[in-house]
C-alpha cells in the first residue's frame, strides 16, 4: 500500500496523552495517533464535532525518531490579578476568582519523520488538504508550529522503506572520540510501529525478533546511546524490539465527550545506512532535494 511522508519538526511540540484540562499537561516522547488524526481532520476542514472519523481508521502509521529532543515545562499563570469576572470560567458557569496555574510539557528541538500508509481513496485528498489547509497543522499545540519541509512527499509506493533508505536524517554525520567527522556505515536509528517490524529490504537494517530493550531505554524516544562511537557499533542482540500499548485511538474529538481506545506499538532500534546522515549545514539542502524527487518522477 503506498502513502505519504511528514516531518515534524519544530522549536516546540507537545503530543498530550491526558486531559486537557489537568494542572500538568504532559507530552508524550512520540507523535501520538490522536494528534495525527486531529491533524488530517482540520486539514480538510472537519471539525471536532463533525464524526467522520472513521474514514482514518485504515491509515498505519510509522514514527522514525530522528532526534527525542529534550523535555522542558513550562509553569503557566492565566487570569492572575484580574477581578473574578475577568478570571478563567468554571463549568458551572462561574468564574474561578484566581489564577489557574498549570505545568505544561513540551519535547524541545525534538524531530520526527512520519510514513503514513493510506488507501487509494484517501491519499490524495488527504495530501492535498495538508498543502493547503483549511485549518492550520501544529505539532500538539497550536502555538507550535511545523518547520518546513512539512509534507516531503506526498506518494512514495512504500514509505516506511522509503524511512530506511532515503530520507536524510536530521541528526549530524557522527563525529569519533577526537572530535572528526565520519561517515559511519549504519547508524542506530528508534522506530515506532504499528504493526511488527517486517524482514529487513537491504543489509543496512538488520531484523530481529521482538526483545525488550534494555532498561537505560525505558523510556519511549530514548536515544540508543550516547557515545561517540555507538552510531556504528552493531546493538547487541537483546536491544532491538519491545511493544507498548498506548491509549491514543481517538473515537470522538467532541468537546465534551472526548473518547479514546488503546493500541499496540513496536518500538524498534534499527541500523539504518550512515550516509543518511550529514553534516548539519547541509539538511536543509538535502531535504528539499528529497522532497524535489517527486517533482522530477
Amino acid at each position: 500500500m503506498s502513502g505519504f511522508l511528514l516531518r515534524l519538526a519544530g522549536p516546540l511540540q507537545s503530543w498530550g496523552e491526558r486531559s486537557a484540562f489537568a494542572p500538568v499537561r504532559d507530552t508524550a516522547p512520540f507523535p501520538t495517533r490522536s494528534a495525527l488524526i486531529g491533524m488530517f481532520a482540520a486539514a480538510e476542514g472537519i471539525g471536532r464535532q463533525d464524526g467522520g472519523l472513521d474514514r482514518y481508521q485504515n491509515l498505519h502509521l510509522t514514527v522514525r525518531v530522528d532526534r527525542p529532543g529534550v523535555r522542558l515545562v513550562d509553569y503557566h499563570t492565566a487570569g492572575g490579578g484580574f477581578p473574578k469576572e475577568r478570571t478563567p470560567a468554571t463549568s458551572a458557569g462561574s468564574n474561578k476568582g484566581a489564577a489557574v496555574i498549570t505545568r505544561r510539557h513540551y519535547l524541545s528541538d525534538a524531530v520526527f519523520v512520519v510514513a503514513v500508509t493510506a488507501p487509494d481513496q484517501i491519499l490524495e485528498p488527504l495530501t492535498t488538504a495538508l498543502r493547503r489547509p483549511h485549518w492550520a497543522p501544529y505539532l500538539g499545540r497550536r502555538s507550535c508550529v511545523p518547520d518546513e519541509p512539512f509534507l516531503l512527499r506526498r506518494h512514495v509506493d512504500d514509505p516506511e522503506e522509503e524511512l530506511r533508505t532515503r530520507v536524510p536524517l536530521s541528526r549530524p554525520t557522527p563525529r569519533d572520540r577526537h572530535g572528526h567527522d565520519r561517515e559511519p556505515t549504519t547508524i542506530q536509528v528508534e522506530f515506532l510501529c504499528e504493526q511488527p517490524a517486517r524482514p529487513a529490504l537491504h543489509p543496512a537494517a538488520p531484523h530481529h525478533a521482538e526483545r525488550p530493550l534494555p532498561a537505560e531505554s525505558k523510556e519511549p524516544g530514548a536515544p540508543a546511546s550516547s557515545s561517540p562511537d555507538a552510531a556504528d557499533r552493531p546493538a547487541p542482540s537483546d536491544s532491538f524490539a519491545d511493544i507498548i500499548e498506548v491509549n491514543d485511538v481517538p473515537v470522538s474529538f467532541a468537546p465534551h465527550a472526548r473518547s479514546h481506545t488503546t493500541r499496540r506499538l513496536h518500538r524498534t532500534v534499527e541500523a539504518l545506512p550512515g550516509h543518511l546522515a550529514g553534516p548539519q549545514h547541509t539538511l536543509i539542502q538535502r531535504l528539499i532535494d528529497y522532497a524535489h524527487l517527486e517533482d522530477h518522477a
